[in-house]
């Protein structure tokens, strides 16, 4: 793993991965416990490609306590009280300088797909970086000036979601660079297609695990 040292924070918006609190929208095609085995799989790929990105601060905003899951090289904060949209505002309140934010639904990243929003060179010309999700939400966020009404008030999971907030980073006058398109896992469909998308990741490993015994009885 590489800890190079940038400019930006970058910051992991996530939950204990405690079963039946986290992905629940995959079951009951798996159990409370095996979702939650996923979540931590992604949680775990979304972290290891973090370490290899440039970075001053890496944080990991998160509703729960630390585990196993959580390698050296990051802070923990707690979220903060209320709606996603006031907690998200409150991870970026407790920044200063180029802040980007994603969450741990999508392990398929590449350090790739984050170094515009973390290079100086990829920052120059731009105010805002904006990830649209599949789904109509966002998988990333980053900011050069991080301002929390930028994110107060944003109707969060909802279809819309993803448009409302580019929407306010384009009414408040930054230029927006947008990131490719991804796809969160919420659903069976989305972890079957995440995991074939990425089959070298730990996500994909574990989906190959727990799923394994239904395939041979489905032939």
């Amino acid at each position: 793993m590489t800890h190079s040292e940038g400019s930006a924070t970058l910051l992991v918006i996530a939950k204990e991965p405690v079963p039946g609190r986290v992905k629940t929208r995959l079951t009951p095609h798996f159990t409370h416990t095996e979702a939650a085995e996923l979540a931590e799989a992604a949680l775990g790929d979304t972290l290891r490609t973090v370490l290899q990105l440039p970075a001053r601060r890496r944080v990991v905003v998160l509703e729960g306590r630390p585990g196993r899951w959580l390698p050296p090289g990051f802070e923990v904060v707690p979220q903060g009280t209320g709606g996603l949209d006031e907690r998200l505002a409150a991870a970026f309140g407790g920044c200063q300088g180029p802040t980007v934010l994603i969450g741990m639904d999508t392990p398929q990243i590449t350090p790739d797909l984050l170094a515009p929003a973390l290079t100086a060179a990829g920052r120059q010309g731009a105010e805002a970086w904006f990830g649209p999700a599949d789904d109509g939400g966002f998988w990333a966020l980053g900011l050069a000036v991080p301002d929390p009404a930028l994110l107060r008030g944003v109707p969060m999971s909802v279809p819309h979601t993803g448009a409302v907030q580019r929407g306010r980073l384009v009414a408040a006058g930054l230029t927006v660079q947008d990131l490719p398109r991804l796809r969160d896992v919420d659903t069976p469909d989305d972890a079957a297609y995440v995991s074939a998308l990425a089959p070298h990741t730990a996500f994909a490993a574990t989906y190959a695990r727990l799923t394994a015994g239904r395939r041979a009885v489905a032939r």
